[in-house]
């Protein structure tokens, strides 16, 4: 396993489909409905074959220099999964996504993640700037961006459709000259 450490407790690790699919179906699975509230992709994914198909697309735009997606080990445990959903050449950003099993969330983990994320983003792939986009309603998200230090650049208007419902969301950046 190809893994980065952040901390003691914290990992990210470029996903195993095979191995990794069951674990991160089952996160989801378990608590779908919550998940849906926040997440747009959620009822794409409906079996662990469909999440084989996801990481070995995942695997495929990591190769093709699209998209860097990482599953989140706490513990040694799959926890969630963090990602950079894209690179702009233009203007060296991309934006990060990330989601927590339930059991995970509210330990700092997504913090965490979040840091190690933006370490590599700015020290291995030459990016200026990563933003965050989160919902308004979702604090838990909200929160992650301002421990990491990102600036709150304004509100999105109906940018997110979620459940049938445009929802507002918050954009966060962080520029390179500003990590710590």
């Amino acid at each position: 396993m190809f893994t980065y450490q952040i901390n003691h407790d914290v990992s990210l690790a470029i996903p195993n489909p095979r191995r990794d699919a069951e674990p991160l179906f089952n996160l989801i699975n378990n608590n779908r409905d919550w998940y849906k509230q926040w997440l747009p992709w959620v009822d794409y994914i409906k079996s662990v074959t469909g999440e084989i198909i996801y990481l070995h697309r995942c695997l495929v735009d990591f190769a093709n220099e699209r998209s860097l997606n990482a599953i989140i080990m706490d513990k040694g445990k799959i926890a969630g999964m963090i990602s950079f959903n894209g690179f702009r050449q233009l203007d060296h950003s991309a934006d990060i996504g990330y989601w927590l099993g339930l059991p995970y969330q509210h330990h700092g983990i997504a913090t965490n993640a979040t840091h190690g994320l933006c370490q590599l983003g700015f020290n291995d792939y030459n990016l200026n700037k990563v933003i965050i986009n989160a919902s308004v309603d979702n604090h838990a998200s909200n929160e992650v961006a301002k421990r990491c230090s990102f600036h709150l650049d304004g509100r999105l208007r109906a940018n997110e459709l979620l459940n049938g419902i445009y929802h507002d969301e918050n954009r966060w950046s962080l520029l390179k000259a500003e990590f710590k």
